[in-house]
């Protein structure tokens, strides 16, 4: 063998490690790009606008066409009338409001009772052998059948609709903990026990943020369905010490026959939930994926 192809056969590795590094270097090279603002509109912004512009089309050509009454079905305008008529009487806000307050406060409450419970049903197999079926059955419960129960031990009352909340809203917080945990690699944990994270610090240092986006979906579930039984709960119970949120407003419009009520109150409703899922739930979802590397990151 010539003296040059031993001097090649040399550098080859150092040829080849430089290639690596140079791809690596690539790979971090197109995660620190910026997205262009014109691409976030047309991604982010434009597909949800066509959509809602695509609704209000077919229920106004619905309405033009008069496919039914328009007691039954009245045009967009009606409806955006009733939403003026609030504005002026000043009583929007505080219809939102009331609704918005206790549902994330019966959320909050139900994430520091659910997450013990998730953690206690996740790793110890008596208490998983014992409530994890309670748990799914309660999770599988629809919300309003919860409210006649809450009315009769406590009466119309704030803490009925917290009840109600809370029943709806921990299980599946809990479930959805259980199943984050359930999804952590064992290998996670053995390090963490190498290193002294035992007990309630490996729960709260290993155990936890490994289970995060596991966590995170029972988190959004857990909101969804404390919205939802909250409304359960404001449709049936009436009273004047509970004041007047969007669920009690939507039963007065059907009371009153008022249609264009009815769909302004359907409307506010799923506005809220949206919101609070776009504004809360969402960029916590991205900054987790983002530190896990499963979202590009862009600057």
């Amino acid at each position: 063998m010539s003296s040059t192809d031993t001097t090649t056969l040399v550098k080859d590795p150092t040829g080849d490690t430089a290639s690596v590094e140079a791809g690596l270097d690539a790979l971090d090279a197109v995660q620190v790009q910026r997205t262009p603002l014109t691409q976030v509109l047309r991604q982010k912004v434009l597909p949800p606008v066509l959509g809602v512009l695509l609704v209000l089309g077919v229920w106004q050509l619905a309405f033009s066409l008069e496919l039914t009454t328009p007691d039954k079905l009245p045009s967009p305008a009606a409806v955006w009338t009733s939403l003026t008529d609030l504005w002026y009487e000043g009583t929007l806000f505080s219809i939102i409001w009331t609704s918005v307050w206790r549902g994330i406060s019966g959320f909050v409450a139900a994430v520091v009772i659910g997450t013990p419970i998730g953690l206690l049903v996740a790793r110890v197999k008596p208490i998983r052998a014992a409530l994890g079926p309670v748990l799914s059955g309660l999770q599988s419960l629809p919300s309003v059948a919860w409210v006649p129960a809450a009315v009769i031990w406590l009466g119309i009352n704030n803490s009925a609709m917290y009840a109600v909340i809370l029943l709806g809203a921990v299980p599946s917080i809990a479930n959805g903990l259980v199943s984050g945990v359930d999804q952590v690699p064992p290998i996670y944990l053995r390090a963490g026990r190498t290193l002294g994270a035992t007990g309630l610090a490996g729960a709260r240092h290993v155990l936890l943020p490994a289970a995060l986006p596991g966590y995170l979906a029972g988190l959004k579930q857990g909101w969804a369905f404390s919205w939802r039984s909250l409304m359960a709960a404001e449709l049936i119970a009436s009273s004047p010490d509970l004041g007047l949120g969007l669920g009690r407003y939507l039963e007065n419009q059907r009371e009153f026959n008022d249609m264009s009520g009815v769909l302004l109150g359907i409307v506010l409703i799923l506005v809220v939930g949206v919101a609070i899922d776009l504004l809360v739930f969402s960029p916590l979802e991205r900054r987790v994926l983002r530190n896990r590397g499963l979202l590009v990151t862009t600057r």
